[in-house]
This record gives C-alpha cells, sequence and structure tokens, in this order.
C-alpha cells in the first residue's frame, strides 16, 4: 500500500502536495469559469517551477537533463496530481520520448530531440477503423517504403507535426517483413487528414487515409519485424499511468462525495445521517482502497522487473479495474449529490465525460481481459 512506500517517496509526494498548494491552487483560482483554457503565460510558470522542484524532468531521458525515475515514484506523482483534480497538472510534465525512445542517428535528430525541446508535437497512428478491409501495410521500394491503409483515433493529430505509425511492412522476398513503427512528416504527399473530430471527453482526434506515402526507410524507428513489441511497450507504461490517474481521481471524488453528505443539507441534517447514503458511501470507499492498494503492488512489480512484459498482465490488469472503479466511484457520487451534478460545468458531470474514455483508451477493458487470459493460459504469465 502507498503508506509503505519508504520516507524518500515520502517526500516526494509531499513536495508534489506542496506544489499543488502554493502554487497550482492560486493559478487555477484566476482561471475563471471550469472551461477556460489556461493562458500560455500561466502554462509557463508552471513549467518553470515544475522544473524548479525536478517533476518536469521525470518523463524525460538522462541524456536530455531528464532525471531517472522509475515506475513507482512516477505513480506517486501521477496519482498525487489527479488527486488534486486541478486543470493545470496537465502541465507539469514535460514530453515524454513514447515510441522515439530508442530512436538514434537523423531520427533521433530530426524528431526526438525537437520533442523533447518542446518545438515539435508528435502524434500517435495506431488504431485502425472498424471498417477496415486489412491493416496499415507497406511494400518496399528501394531504399523507401511505400505505405497504404487508414488509421483512425489519432488523438492531437490535428496540431501534430509528424505521425508515428504502425504498419505491416510484406515480406517480399528481398528482406523480412513484419510491423515495424514508420515515422511520416505532417504534409507528406498521400498522407490525407480525412476527418478531424473531439470525443465526449473533449479530446481532439483525426482520421487519417495514406494513399500510397513514400517514406525512407530510415524512418523506421528500431527494425522492421520490432513494430509490435515497441508499440506494446509504449502503450504499457501508458496504462500504469493511467490507472495512477484513476486511482488519484477516485480519491478526490470520494473526498468531495464525503463534504458534500457531511454539510447541512436543504431537508435538514445532513445526508451522512441516513443510511442508505452511508452504504453508497462505504462502497466508494471500499472501492477506492482496493484500487490504490492493486495500483501499488503493480508499480512495485513494474519496478522490480527488468522487462516491460514481465509485468505487462498485471498492468493490463491494474488499467482495467482502475478505470472501471472509477467510473463507478464517479457515478454513485452524481447519484448521492443529486441533479445538480448533471449541469454542465459541475465538477462530477465534467468527470463523468472524461472518466468513460478511459474504459477505451490504451485498449478496451474486454480486449485487455481477453489478453490477460490469453497471457495466462498460452504464455504463463501473470500472477495473482
Amino acid at each position: 500500500m502507498p503508506e509503505s512506500i519508504g520516507a524518500e517517496l515520502e517526500a516526494l509526494r509531499a513536495k508534489v502536495q506542496a506544489f499543488i498548494d502554493d502554487d497550482l491552487r492560486p493559478l487555477e483560482t484566476a482561471l475563471g469559469e471550469d472551461g477556460e483554457e489556461a493562458s500560455e503565460e500561466t502554462r509557463r510558470r508552471v513549467r518553470e517551477r515544475s522544473r524548479e522542484l525536478g517533476l518536469f524532468q521525470m518523463t524525460q531521458p538522462e541524456e536530455f537533463g531528464g532525471v531517472r525515475t522509475g515506475p513507482l515514484a512516477l505513480t506517486v506523482v501521477r496519482e498525487t496530481l489527479a488527486a488534486a483534480n486541478s486543470r493545470l497538472t496537465r502541465y507539469v510534465f514535460g514530453p515524454g520520448p513514447g515510441a522515439l525512445g530508442s530512436a538514434t542517428g537523423e531520427l533521433r535528430a530530426r524528431y526526438l530531440e525537437p520533442v523533447l525541446r518542446g518545438e515539435k508535437q508528435g502524434a500517435w497512428a495506431f488504431t485502425e477503423p472498424g471498417d477496415a478491409q486489412r491493416p496499415t501495410w507497406a511494400t518496399r521500394d528501394g531504399d523507401d517504403l511505400v505505405v497504404t491503409g487508414r488509421k483512425s483515433y489519432v488523438s492531437g493529430g490535428a496540431e501534430a507535426d509528424f505521425y508515428t505509425v504502425l504498419v505491416n511492412v510484406e515480406d517480399d522476398g528481398s528482406a523480412p517483413g513484419g510491423t515495424a513503427l514508420v515515422v511520416i512528416d505532417r504534409g507528406t504527399p498521400g498522407l490525407v487528414m480525412q476527418r478531424e473530430f473531439r470525443s465526449l471527453e473533449g479530446g481532439g482526434h483525426i482520421d487519417l487515409r495514406i494513399e500510397g506515402v513514400r517514406v525512407p526507410q530510415a524512418n523506421v524507428v528500431g527494425k522492421i519485424g520490432e513494430g509490435m513489441p515497441r508499440a506494446l511497450g509504449n502503450i504499457t507504461s501508458m496504462r500504469l499511468g493511467l490507472a495512477a490517474q484513476a486511482s488519484g481521481l477516485a480519491m478526490w471524488v470520494t473526498e468531495f462525495t464525503e463534504r458534500s453528505i457531511t454539510a447541512p443539507h436543504r431537508g435538514g441534517g445532513k445526508l451522512a445521517d441516513r443510511e442508505g447514503v452511508r452504504l453508497h458511501y462505504g462502497e466508494m470507499r471500499m472501492q477506492t482502497y482496493a484500487v490504490r492498494s492493486m495500483l501499488y503492488r503493480t508499480a512495485r512489480l513494474a519496478e522490480a522487473s527488468s522487462k516491460e512484459e514481465e509485468s505487462m498482465n498485471e498492468i493490463m490488469a491494474t488499467k482495467v479495474f482502475a478505470t472501471e472503479t472509477l467510473g463507478r466511484v464517479v457515478d454513485t457520487a452524481i447519484q448521492l449529490a443529486g441533479g445538480q451534478a448533471l449541469i454542465i460545468g459541475h465538477p462530477l458531470e465534467r468527470l463523468y465525460r472524461e472518466v468513460r474514455s478511459w474504459r477505451i483508451a490504451e485498449g478496451p477493458s474486454d480486449v485487455l481481459r481477453l489478453n490477460i487470459a490469453r497471457g495466462r493460459v498460452e504464455f504463463g504469465s501473470g500472477r495473482l
């Protein structure tokens, strides 16, 4: 459990909480309406203070001025930030390398380094549309790959300077085929932004159509055949991060509900005096406790593992359990709050929309359930 994380991580948690109380809360108060975006000046102040505290660098490689950070420390920070439920916490961490983390040579110079400096922005093109006839594929043509296909739900794609695309390179007899991660610049001939749309929680996405796009083979991250393992490795760390956020928000919702039901009620007395309310509130506390217990056990397993895949099944299980539990906690909180929580702008209304998407993001719950079972039955991986 988080209570046994040790003095160093407790100090880290206290530092993050002080940052929230002393820096983020005053800045957020000045934002005004809930839907108002932070100004660039506000974002700059958050980033600068985060750098001073060593938080901004936690998601960046050491060779770029980052700090060596394990899964457990990142879990502590992400959960603490999420428990603040602040609109400004999204600006705390610096850009991470993502799937480009092992890029070398020209690929590193043209894409990875500008991303980490904040000069370029990439987008992850992984998901195939539901009506796709075949996965996005590529054929070799000399030193180039010719890529054809479609990608959907490319988050942040409208603002991206380039896309990291998962493709299946065909085996043509000249060299082995297999999956590959290919970097394609925005504006490359044949790359068409087919549709821009927003999802329930407010996130911006695009659909991409890729029509015979010619890409240098030098734009392959790693080697052909490594695409899917690299993609899954990137997604695995994102799943643990999402679980930490879900745990933190479950804490915030539970505490918000406690304040609401123990405050004077218009009907006289307090809602917490009613047995039915206490039953629901008690269930919220149980579920949040269970999420935190599972999260920190999994983070410790990831910390002790030498390879991502050694804790992949546990991370999938934690992501599913944490996001689904958070959905139930928010739903219960709305039921206890009543109709006011359905009004646009109420914090629970916003959270209800936001967290519903998390059960699909980074792998839908039922797909991950099947993967967990397959991992155990076919490969003997996973623990209880």
